[in-house]
């Protein structure tokens, strides 16, 4: 594999390895992220970025900014975010199987007298 080739999409040469009916046996129990990720590290060495610089770049590339407006997006960029997100909610789901998973999870929020009011539930006159 060239750096030609995966320089410019680290996606593609990551799906492309994992698919590979040589190599496809030995990286089933590895992502398809922890791949894009080797590709990104190479491809950061080879352009010369040190190391920090890499995984700075890595880490930009692969959270998510809660204020950033997905709407705006294209469609690639936004599938990438919610590849991002799914990965992260599976990591975060409680199973069945996990140990510290409880069924019926009721939590009691602290009733301040300092509500704060958002202004869209409030009664309003207008009618649409």
């Amino acid at each position: 594999m060239s750096f030609l080739y995966f320089s410019k999409d680290c996606t593609r040469a990551a799906e492309q390895l994992k698919n590979n009916p040589r190599h496809k046996s030995y990286l089933e129990q590895v992502s398809l992220r922890q791949l894009e990720k080797l590709f990104s590290f190479l491809r950061g060495y080879l352009s010369g970025q040190s190391l920090a610089e890499t995984m700075e770049q890595i880490q930009r590339e692969t959270t998510i900014d809660p204020e950033e407006d997905l709407n705006k997006l294209d469609d690639k960029e936004l599938a990438k975010r919610k590849s991002i997100m799914d990965e992260l909610f599976e990591k975060n789901q409680k199973k069945k199987d996990d140990p510290n998973f409880v069924y019926d999870i009721e939590v009691e929020f602290p009733q301040d007298d300092q509500l704060q009011s958002c202004g869209w539930d409030t009664e309003s006159t207008d009618e649409f």
